[in-house]
């Protein structure tokens, strides 16, 4: 789908940016990588670009812009737009910098006065990206923003991107996003701006299934010449849930654990204890430590309730709070992306296996005091 809407976008014809939405663990960033790779070796000008907390669409998309707009102007037939492009960005990284402090990128140009910088993000974002839409068509090539953890991307500097990307599919101009966040990124798209839904493939990126997550174990450790022993694979992928994050773990350890082939069950147990030790210290640690402490226990809460999803009522009754006592804190963790809401009323993690790590790093019953 991806590399089709890329081909269109390149001869311009009508084409939806395609955003990937999964949770944790699930490939999400790999594909993006990858999706990037290949558009690159079809000589497509690629951004790739993660949008981190508590910093700004314009921050992290300014320096990469700067950098495909300076490859387009090594192009003698895009020279003209591309530089006119980055006098634009001068005027847009000046005109935004009140605004958004956190915007550091070096221009030696002079900005076009008019071009991009009356300070509002909104306007100036879609004439900024027009004018380097049109230096990628002069080359019959595309301007592809690829950018991941989209969920952290505030309200209004989505509206205004999806504002920009919607002008320049009205114009056929060669511009697409490749997206890839959190579940709650389809309904962040449609709060920001209403007439999303027309502009953008979501696309789920779901865990592998039972025989997949098999092959996937299996088929590499084949072409070594060694076999997992079937109740071995049974009991990874029991244990993994078929998240291909895990499943790398879990094959890794269980390659340095066995000692022949075939790979048992004995070897798996053995390799279990090490891959949990290995997440609780990185995977799942780095997580729980951006967390309040009220936030950590309505976590807990919920994974006293298992797996989830969870109703928010028996959340809070585990907590012996009201329901709207511990909204602000669910809000705060829907931010920060560790949980999010698949229907109304509903609370799921996003971080798969997160219910075991809680009460593992919370036991017994101390939390709720």
């Amino acid at each position: 789908m991806v590399r089709i809407s890329l081909a269109r976008t390149r001869i311009r014809r009508p084409a939806k940016s395609v955003l990937m939405v999964g949770l944790r663990g699930v490939g999400k960033t790999v594909l993006l990588d990858q999706l990037r790779k290949d558009a690159e070796a079809e000589g497509m000008h690629t951004m790739r670009i993660e949008a981190p907390e508590h910093r700004s669409l314009p921050a992290i998309l300014a320096p990469q812009l700067r950098e495909a707009l300076l490859r387009l102007s090594r192009n003698e037939r895009s020279r003209d737009l591309a530089r006119r492009a980055l006098r634009g960005l001068a005027g847009f990284v000046g005109a935004l910098k009140v605004k958004y402090n956190d915007i550091e990128v070096g221009l030696d140009l002079e900005p076009e006065p008019g071009l991009a910088d009356n300070g509002n993000l909104e306007h100036d974002l879609q004439a900024l990206m027009e004018v380097a839409g049109e230096a990628a068509s002069r080359v019959d090539s595309v301007l592809a923003l690829f950018i991941d953890e989209m969920q952290y991307v505030a309200e209004a500097e989505l509206a205004a991107l999806i504002t920009a990307l919607h002008r320049t599919a009205q114009r056929q101009l060669p511009v697409v996003l490749v997206g890839a966040g959190l579940p709650q990124l389809p309904g962040q798209f449609g709060e920001a701006k209403s007439y999303a839904e027309r502009l953008f493939e979501f696309v789920t990126i779901s865990p592998l299934s039972p025989e997949d997550s098999k092959v996937a174990l299996s088929a590499p450790a084949q072409r070594e010449g060694v076999e997992f022993a079937v109740d071995a694979l049974d009991h990874i992928v029991e244990r993994t849930q078929g998240y291909p994050y895990f499943l790398q773990e879990w094959g890794m350890r269980c390659w340095d654990v066995a000692v022949e082939s075939p790979i048992t069950l004995a070897d798996v147990e053995a390799a279990s204890e090490l891959v949990v030790a290995t997440l609780d210290d990185s995977f799942f640690r780095v997580r729980f430590d951006r967390l309040t402490p009220s936030e950590k226990r309505y976590l807990r809460a919920m994974a006293e309730l298992g797996t989830g999803p969870h109703r928010s009522g028996d959340i809070a009754r585990v907590l012996e709070r009201g329901v709207q006592s511990v909204a602000p804190t669910r809000a705060k963790l829907i931010g920060k992306g560790m949980i999010w809401s698949p229907s109304h009323g509903d609370t799921a993690f996003t971080v798969p296996l997160f219910d075991e790590f809680m009460r593992r790093i919370m036991p017994g019953s101390e939390w709720k005091s």
